[in-house]
């Protein structure tokens, strides 16, 4: 059965056509557009009408390319940036209206409990002992804890995010030197005092994480993310995209992704293998599982 997954992030809105094959999910079709929502909000708060309608009508676009293809089930789902917006639900009532579909708006224990199905069943072989699945979005970061035959134990979201520390600490193309510290400093702050029982393995998912296999391959550790530093603070945004076939606009919030993964690595105490899926496909396999799949948001509020 085909199903279909919106997401409607911080940085991105993205679709993910998808159907079950030999227990693992077979991609159809994958999109995506910069919408970049937690840049078009005002003084207070409030997401700006032109881009509620700019993304209603992208949804609606995504909706019916699903449907075109044969989706038999869609869901759409928004995080972060509309999580936190004051009009956040007027919000996803009009892009639901535009697109003919419910937009859910996601808690961050919920969002959690999604990106470690899509995480932990993509990885394509069998895993055992704890995992922490690690989820940084343009808007928020979530750490979720649990195993593949229990599902998910504990999830941890924080309202700190690749675009939004981007946009409030870096100005400079490429980020300089000042920049990489403040940004460092703050994000070390952040976290102060954040503890998290180790897991035997750890896993990252989102934007940040899939655009760093590029550069420097499939495990995060420090080397490696210090390398990406270097590589990212060394030309500018455009020159890196060409060079690594990324979106320019992608590369530009990337440090901040790598400083946030550098510092979530450190206190799991685990390099981070960078995962085949995430949240949409949490979404998609929730879809045709259910309750089968992870702990149920009953159990997390527990």
């Amino acid at each position: 059965m085909l199903c279909a997954a919106i997401d409607i992030g911080s940085n991105t809105t993205r679709v993910l056509v998808a159907e079950p094959l030999d227990g693992q999910l077979k991609k159809v079709m994958e999109q995506r557009a910069y919408t970049r929502i937690n840049k078009a909000v005002d003084e207070e708060g409030a997401i700006l009408p032109d881009k509620i309608e700019e993304v209603g009508e992208l949804v609606a676009t995504q909706v019916r390319l699903a449907r075109e293809l044969g989706a038999v089930e869609i869901r759409a789902v928004a995080t972060a940036a509309v999580r936190e917006a004051i009009n956040g639900a007027e919000a996803a009532a009009a892009i639901a209206h535009e697109a003919g579909i419910e937009v859910e708006i996601l808690s961050g224990e919920e969002e959690g409990r999604l990106a470690f199905i899509g995480a932990t069943k993509a990885l394509g072989h069998p895993v055992d002992g704890s995992i922490g699945v690690v989820d940084i979005g343009g808007g928020s970061t979530e750490v979720i804890l649990g195993t593949v035959a229990e599902g998910v134990d504990s999830v941890r979201s924080w309202h700190i995010g690749s675009g939004t520390l981007a946009d409030e600490l870096i100005s400079s193309d490429p980020p300089s030197a000042a920049e990489i510290r403040r940004v460092r400093d703050h994000i070390e702050d952040f976290f102060d005092g954040v503890e998290i029982a180790h897991p035997d393995q750890a896993v990252a998912v989102g934007g940040s994480a899939t655009s760093l296999r590029r550069l420097v391959g499939a495990v995060l550790e420090y080397e490696t993310l210090e390398r990406a530093i270097r590589v990212l603070s060394a030309d500018p945004a455009a020159d890196v995209a060409r060079r690594f076939e990324l979106d320019p606009r992608r590369v530009r919030i990337l440090t901040t992704g790598v400083l946030l993964l550098e510092k979530v690595s450190e206190i799991l105490g685990q390099p981070l293998q960078i995962g085949k899926g995430g949240l949409r496909e949490g979404i998609i396999l929730d879809l045709l599982h259910g309750a089968a799949n992870g702990s149920s948001p009953a159990r997390l509020a527990a």
